[in-house]
């Protein structure tokens, strides 16, 4: 079975999702945001191991737990995240323009369209959807009909293109040919906010409707 944690964190409420793989007690984390001292302590009470660490791009809010993370775990597990986010991570996430200082971690392992991840027995697809960032990357599993969106959608909304290395032509396209194209029946669980699923979005979402 997999198993979701959500944990919304930081000073602009992100959300951080930790995947467990109950049967073999791996796990994940999908954007650790902030406190990661906690993210840990949240993993160590259900007695999972965090393997990797998946980042959706690199804005401070998604990146701002890591190192920390890190250091709470008995190993530095891989942290994958799109090459063309690595400009963004380098520079702390942009925190400074936001009043804030952070420490962005270890380097990352590249990240591609198309790769294939694993938690335990289940398998993701990295889908790369820029226009909120370059970068930008969703994760995807077929098989429980899940999937991880960053800040590329919302419920009922989409992600902001006028922070730099956005694009709203960009952003619209990932989201028709990476999202809309999926079953309606789709979870999608946000960088920011409540889930949601492809068919309501499709159906509701007034930013780009299906």
């Amino acid at each position: 079975m997999l198993k979701i944690k959500s944990l919304t964190l930081g000073p602009v409420q992100t959300n951080t999702y930790i995947l467990a793989d109950t049967e073999s007690n791996e796990a994940i984390v999908v954007d650790p945001s902030w406190d990661g001292a906690e993210i840990a302590k949240a993993a160590e009470k259900e007695g999972w191991h965090i393997k990797e660490i998946w980042l959706t791009h690199a804005h401070f809010d998604h990146i701002g737990g890591i190192a920390e993370l890190v250091k709470s775990l008995p190993e530095t597990p891989p942290i994958y995240l799109h090459t063309d986010d690595y400009d963004l991570w380098k520079d702390g996430g942009g925190a400074k323009r936001f009043g804030f200082s952070i420490d962005p971690g270890p380097k990352p392992e590249a990240l591609t369209h198309g790769q294939f991840l694993r938690v335990g027995n289940f398998t993701f697809e990295a889908r790369h959807t820029p226009g909120h960032r370059p970068g930008h990357c969703v994760f995807f599993c077929a098989d429980t009909g899940i999937l991880f969106s960053g800040d590329l959608i919302f419920y009922r909304s989409v992600g902001r293109t006028d922070l730099p290395g956005g694009n709203w032509a960009t952003l619209e396209k990932s989201i028709r040919e990476q999202i809309y194209t999926l079953p309606n029946n789709i979870r999608i669980f946000s960088g920011h906010g409540d889930e949601t699923s492809v068919g309501d979005e499709k159906e509701n979402n007034h930013f780009i409707k299906g």
